[in-house]
């Protein structure tokens, strides 16, 4: 029997979870089955089951797929040589989300929104929510202490309570976007700056 490579099992790994991403925006977390997603990746269950044992593990891949690129733009944020207002970081974000959200195979932030909500009565959905969600917090935590030591922002203000701000901000910027529709990254935050002038 031939060795599987690394990279095979990658490339196996990936095809499922954009089957998964697919599925999961397209009919939501709760109608998406697992005989589902074996149909629409056109592996054998055996296969799609070597990698994930339920639907809960499946979410946590798109979770890590989307969020790590979310990290890799944190990285440019926290640079001590060029800080950034958090205001600055929150728009460049959400644009970052946006991108996301306009790739082919599904829509990422509609497959937030559903875990927002299921993490309330699931509790592996909260443990893997919960763990994403603290990290990038704390991310927008750190961008705080650098535009403070920079001068940009108020020194006594607390970084940690500008976090919970900024944080709490995305679900509502993802929730008009889809479902109103006429919010933009530009528009979001040009209404937050000039709420914090008023």
């Amino acid at each position: 029997m031939p060795k599987v490579t690394a990279e095979h099992r990658l490339a196996r790994r990936a095809q499922i979870v954009a089957a998964a991403r697919t599925l999961v925006a397209e009919q939501g977390f709760h109608k998406t089955t697992m005989a589902d997603l074996i149909e629409v990746s056109g592996l054998s269950a055996g296969a799609v089951y070597g990698y994930f044992k339920s639907k809960e593990e499946i979410v946590a891949a798109i979770a890590e797929e989307a969020l790590g690129t979310v990290e890799n733009l944190f990285d440019d944020f926290v640079d001590p040589q060029q800080p950034m207002s958090p205001i600055d970081a929150l728009e460049r974000l959400l644009q970052h989300v946006v991108s996301l959200a306009e790739r082919p195979g599904g829509d990422v932030t509609r497959i937030a929104l559903q875990a927002w909500a299921e993490a309330l009565h699931n509790p592996a959905v909260m443990a893997i929510a919960g763990a994403k969600y603290t990290d990038i917090r704390g991310r927008f935590e750190l961008v705080a202490r650098r535009a403070q030591a920079a001068g940009i922002l108020d020194p006594d203000a607390d970084p940690r309570h500008i976090a919970q701000v900024l944080f709490g901000l995305l679900p509502g910027f993802v929730l008009q976007r889809l479902i109103l529709g006429d919010t933009t990254p530009e528009t979001y935050t040009a209404g937050l700056r000039a709420v914090l002038r008023g």
